[in-house]
Protein backbone atom coordinates (compact mmCIF):
# COMPACT_ATOMS: atom_id res chain seq x y z
CA UNK A 1 0.00 0.00 0.00
CA UNK A 2 2.92 2.55 0.76
CA UNK A 3 4.48 1.57 -2.83
CA UNK A 4 0.94 2.82 -4.32
CA UNK A 5 0.87 5.91 -2.41
CA UNK A 6 4.08 6.79 -2.97
CA UNK A 7 4.92 5.87 -6.74
CA UNK A 8 2.72 8.49 -7.54
CA UNK A 9 4.66 11.43 -5.63
CA UNK A 10 7.77 10.43 -6.41
CA UNK A 11 6.48 10.99 -9.93
CA UNK A 12 5.29 14.19 -9.32
CA UNK A 13 8.41 15.25 -7.75
CA UNK A 14 10.63 14.03 -10.66
CA UNK A 15 8.50 15.79 -12.54
CA UNK A 16 8.80 19.16 -11.06
CA UNK A 17 12.68 18.49 -11.03
CA UNK A 18 12.93 18.22 -14.52
CA UNK A 19 10.79 21.12 -15.56
CA UNK A 20 12.77 23.11 -13.01
CA UNK A 21 16.31 22.10 -14.13
CA UNK A 22 14.34 23.10 -17.99
CA UNK A 23 13.60 26.22 -16.91
CA UNK A 24 17.10 27.15 -15.73
CA UNK A 25 18.50 25.67 -18.66
CA UNK A 26 16.49 27.92 -21.08
CA UNK A 27 17.64 30.86 -18.97
CA UNK A 28 21.07 30.01 -18.68
CA UNK A 29 21.32 29.75 -22.69
CA UNK A 30 20.18 33.55 -23.41
CA UNK A 31 24.03 34.30 -23.27
CA UNK A 32 24.44 31.84 -26.45
CA UNK A 33 20.97 32.09 -28.61
CA UNK A 34 21.51 33.76 -31.44
CA UNK A 35 19.18 36.51 -32.48
CA UNK A 36 17.68 36.75 -29.07
CA UNK A 37 15.89 40.25 -29.98
CA UNK A 38 14.62 39.45 -33.30
CA UNK A 39 13.00 36.44 -31.67
CA UNK A 40 11.64 38.19 -28.87
CA UNK A 41 10.18 40.50 -30.81
CA UNK A 42 8.39 37.61 -32.62
CA UNK A 43 7.29 36.35 -29.06
CA UNK A 44 6.02 39.44 -27.87
CA UNK A 45 3.82 39.32 -30.82
CA UNK A 46 2.89 36.05 -30.86
CA UNK A 47 1.94 36.37 -27.24
CA UNK A 48 1.09 40.15 -27.10
CA UNK A 49 -0.81 41.74 -30.02
CA UNK A 50 -2.32 37.83 -30.56
CA UNK A 51 -3.68 37.69 -27.53
CA UNK A 52 -4.69 41.02 -27.64
CA UNK A 53 -8.73 40.96 -28.78
CA UNK A 54 -9.75 37.87 -26.24
CA UNK A 55 -8.22 40.23 -23.42
CA UNK A 56 -10.43 43.00 -24.35
CA UNK A 57 -13.49 41.11 -24.63
CA UNK A 58 -12.91 39.20 -21.26
CA UNK A 59 -11.57 42.10 -19.89
CA UNK A 60 -14.94 43.83 -20.41
CA UNK A 61 -17.42 41.32 -19.57
CA UNK A 62 -16.06 40.81 -16.51
CA UNK A 63 -15.83 44.44 -15.48
CA UNK A 64 -19.34 44.39 -16.91
CA UNK A 65 -20.76 41.87 -14.31
CA UNK A 66 -18.81 42.87 -11.42
CA UNK A 67 -20.09 46.14 -11.55
CA UNK A 68 -24.09 44.25 -11.78
CA UNK A 69 -22.93 41.61 -9.03
CA UNK A 70 -21.15 44.00 -6.78
CA UNK A 71 -24.20 47.03 -7.15
CA UNK A 72 -26.75 44.28 -5.97
CA UNK A 73 -24.56 43.49 -3.20
CA UNK A 74 -24.05 46.65 -2.09
CA UNK A 75 -27.28 48.18 -2.83
CA UNK A 76 -29.14 45.62 0.23
CA UNK A 77 -26.36 47.70 2.96
CA UNK A 78 -26.75 50.73 1.35
CA UNK A 79 -23.32 50.81 0.37
CA UNK A 80 -23.62 51.67 -3.42
CA UNK A 81 -20.45 54.08 -3.27
CA UNK A 82 -18.18 51.49 -2.61
CA UNK A 83 -18.80 49.85 -5.83
CA UNK A 84 -16.05 51.56 -6.99
CA UNK A 85 -13.55 50.09 -4.63
CA UNK A 86 -15.18 46.47 -5.23
CA UNK A 87 -14.63 46.29 -8.53
CA UNK A 88 -10.92 48.18 -8.84
CA UNK A 89 -9.54 45.63 -5.82
CA UNK A 90 -11.70 42.23 -7.40
CA UNK A 91 -9.45 43.11 -10.67
CA UNK A 92 -6.38 44.36 -9.64
CA UNK A 93 -5.55 41.84 -6.64
CA UNK A 94 -7.28 38.59 -8.31
CA UNK A 95 -9.22 38.69 -11.30
CA UNK A 96 -6.89 40.64 -13.29
CA UNK A 97 -4.13 38.45 -13.59
CA UNK A 98 -5.88 34.49 -12.64
CA UNK A 99 -8.13 35.60 -16.00
CA UNK A 100 -5.65 37.39 -18.16
CA UNK A 101 -2.73 34.65 -17.91
CA UNK A 102 -5.77 31.72 -18.37
CA UNK A 103 -7.10 33.78 -21.36
CA UNK A 104 -3.12 33.95 -22.73
CA UNK A 105 -2.69 30.22 -21.69
CA UNK A 106 -5.65 29.30 -24.01
CA UNK A 107 -4.69 31.00 -27.13
CA UNK A 108 -0.49 31.25 -26.98
CA UNK A 109 -0.01 28.79 -24.51
CA UNK A 110 -1.72 25.86 -25.99
CA UNK A 111 -0.45 27.19 -29.78
CA UNK A 112 3.31 27.17 -28.41
CA UNK A 113 2.95 23.82 -27.02
CA UNK A 114 1.48 22.15 -30.26
CA UNK A 115 4.48 24.05 -32.38
CA UNK A 116 6.83 22.17 -30.32
CA UNK A 117 5.64 19.24 -30.16
CA UNK A 118 5.46 18.86 -33.57
CA UNK A 119 8.59 20.36 -34.07
CA UNK A 120 9.72 17.27 -31.63
CA UNK A 121 7.78 14.64 -33.82
CA UNK A 122 9.39 15.88 -36.76
CA UNK A 123 12.71 15.70 -35.73
CA UNK A 124 13.82 19.42 -35.85
CA UNK A 125 14.95 19.54 -32.49
CA UNK A 126 16.64 16.63 -32.66
CA UNK A 127 18.84 18.59 -36.04
CA UNK A 128 19.04 21.83 -33.93
CA UNK A 129 20.72 19.52 -31.05
CA UNK A 130 22.59 17.66 -33.70
CA UNK A 131 23.92 21.34 -35.27
CA UNK A 132 25.13 21.72 -31.28
CA UNK A 133 22.03 24.59 -31.33
CA UNK A 134 20.49 24.96 -27.60
CA UNK A 135 17.12 23.74 -28.10
CA UNK A 136 15.81 25.38 -25.23
CA UNK A 137 17.41 28.80 -25.64
CA UNK A 138 16.38 28.74 -29.18
CA UNK A 139 12.39 27.26 -28.72
CA UNK A 140 12.24 28.65 -25.28
CA UNK A 141 14.52 31.17 -24.09
CA UNK A 142 12.81 34.03 -25.95
CA UNK A 143 9.24 33.03 -25.03
CA UNK A 144 10.24 33.32 -21.43
CA UNK A 145 11.55 36.69 -21.59
CA UNK A 146 8.66 37.88 -23.82
CA UNK A 147 6.36 36.44 -20.81
CA UNK A 148 8.30 38.49 -18.58
CA UNK A 149 6.81 41.78 -20.69
CA UNK A 150 3.32 40.63 -21.97
CA UNK A 151 1.65 39.24 -19.05
CA UNK A 152 2.32 42.02 -16.91
CA UNK A 153 0.90 44.53 -19.90
CA UNK A 154 -1.59 42.60 -20.86
CA UNK A 155 -3.01 42.16 -16.97
CA UNK A 156 -2.65 46.06 -16.97
CA UNK A 157 -5.14 46.30 -19.89
CA UNK A 158 -7.08 43.51 -18.71
CA UNK A 159 -7.99 45.96 -15.61
CA UNK A 160 -8.28 48.89 -16.95
CA UNK A 161 -10.82 47.80 -19.41
CA UNK A 162 -12.19 45.91 -16.53
CA UNK A 163 -12.72 49.20 -15.04
CA UNK A 164 -14.45 50.86 -17.28
CA UNK A 165 -16.73 47.82 -17.77
CA UNK A 166 -17.61 48.13 -13.92
CA UNK A 167 -18.11 51.63 -14.67
CA UNK A 168 -20.26 51.34 -17.54
CA UNK A 169 -22.86 48.73 -15.40
CA UNK A 170 -22.60 51.07 -12.40
CA UNK A 171 -23.30 54.13 -13.65
CA UNK A 172 -24.72 54.35 -17.12
CA UNK A 173 -26.46 51.65 -16.52
CA UNK A 174 -27.62 51.49 -13.20
CA UNK A 175 -27.74 55.32 -12.10
CA UNK A 176 -23.96 55.66 -9.65
CA UNK A 177 -22.50 58.98 -9.94
CA UNK A 178 -19.56 58.63 -11.83
CA UNK A 179 -17.30 60.60 -9.56
CA UNK A 180 -18.64 58.25 -6.56
CA UNK A 181 -17.53 55.42 -8.97
CA UNK A 182 -13.96 56.42 -9.66
CA UNK A 183 -12.98 58.52 -6.32
CA UNK A 184 -13.48 55.11 -4.76
CA UNK A 185 -11.22 53.57 -7.90
CA UNK A 186 -8.58 56.29 -6.89
CA UNK A 187 -8.79 55.52 -2.57
CA UNK A 188 -8.96 52.15 -2.80
CA UNK A 189 -5.89 51.06 -5.09
CA UNK A 190 -2.65 50.95 -3.26
CA UNK A 191 0.88 50.79 -4.49
CA UNK A 192 1.15 47.62 -2.44
CA UNK A 193 -2.13 46.34 -5.04
CA UNK A 194 -0.21 47.07 -8.02
CA UNK A 195 3.04 45.34 -6.79
CA UNK A 196 1.01 42.24 -6.25
CA UNK A 197 -0.80 42.47 -9.17
CA UNK A 198 2.33 42.26 -11.60
CA UNK A 199 4.20 39.85 -9.21
CA UNK A 200 1.34 37.60 -9.86
CA UNK A 201 1.02 38.20 -13.76
CA UNK A 202 5.05 37.65 -14.06
CA UNK A 203 4.81 34.29 -11.61
CA UNK A 204 2.37 33.21 -13.98
CA UNK A 205 3.45 33.99 -17.32
CA UNK A 206 6.98 32.02 -15.95
CA UNK A 207 5.28 29.09 -15.04
CA UNK A 208 2.94 28.68 -17.54
CA UNK A 209 5.08 29.39 -20.46
CA UNK A 210 7.52 26.79 -19.10
CA UNK A 211 4.58 24.29 -18.58
CA UNK A 212 3.42 24.43 -22.31
CA UNK A 213 7.23 24.44 -23.80
CA UNK A 214 7.68 21.29 -21.23
CA UNK A 215 5.04 19.53 -22.77
CA UNK A 216 5.68 20.35 -25.96
CA UNK A 217 9.35 19.63 -25.93
CA UNK A 218 8.27 15.79 -24.12
CA UNK A 219 5.07 14.73 -26.28
CA UNK A 220 7.18 12.24 -27.58
CA UNK A 221 7.02 10.63 -24.68
CA UNK A 222 3.57 11.25 -23.38
CA UNK A 223 1.01 8.54 -24.86
CA UNK A 224 0.22 7.64 -28.58
CA UNK A 225 2.30 8.88 -31.61
CA UNK A 226 2.34 11.77 -34.32
CA UNK A 227 -1.04 14.07 -34.35
CA UNK A 228 -2.40 12.05 -31.32
CA UNK A 229 1.25 12.87 -28.98
CA UNK A 230 1.11 16.15 -30.05
CA UNK A 231 -2.96 17.09 -29.13
CA UNK A 232 -2.24 15.02 -25.60
CA UNK A 233 0.47 17.02 -25.01
CA UNK A 234 -1.19 20.00 -25.59
CA UNK A 235 -4.21 19.22 -23.31
CA UNK A 236 -1.67 18.43 -20.85
CA UNK A 237 -0.14 21.78 -21.42
CA UNK A 238 -3.48 23.45 -20.90
CA UNK A 239 -4.84 22.37 -18.08
CA UNK A 240 -2.01 21.59 -15.81
CA UNK A 241 -1.18 25.28 -16.73
CA UNK A 242 -4.10 26.78 -15.93
CA UNK A 243 -4.42 24.58 -12.36
CA UNK A 244 -0.70 26.36 -11.60
CA UNK A 245 -2.26 28.95 -11.84
CA UNK A 246 -5.24 29.13 -9.38
CA UNK A 247 -2.56 27.25 -7.02
CA UNK A 248 0.10 29.56 -7.34
CA UNK A 249 -2.08 32.68 -7.19
CA UNK A 250 -3.79 30.72 -3.73
CA UNK A 251 -0.03 30.42 -2.53
CA UNK A 252 1.47 34.15 -2.95
CA UNK A 253 -2.00 35.72 -1.95
CA UNK A 254 -1.67 33.74 1.52
CA UNK A 255 2.13 34.78 1.69
CA UNK A 256 1.43 38.90 0.57
CA UNK A 257 -1.30 38.72 3.37
CA UNK A 258 0.44 37.86 6.04
CA UNK A 259 3.20 39.90 5.73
Amino acid sequence: MLSALGRPFLRLLGGLGRMTCFTLRSFAAASKTRRLPRRLMRAIFEQGTRCLPVILIVGIFTGLVLGLQGHYVLNRFGSESLLGALVSLSLVRELGPVLAALMLVGQAGSALAAEIGIQRNSEQIAALETMGVSSEGYLVTPRLFAALIVFPMQTALFVIIGLYGGYLSGSAILGLEPGVYWSAVEKAVEARDLTECFAKAATFGVITVTMCAYQGFHAHLGQGTGAQAVSSATTRAVVLSCVLVLALDDVITSFLLHR
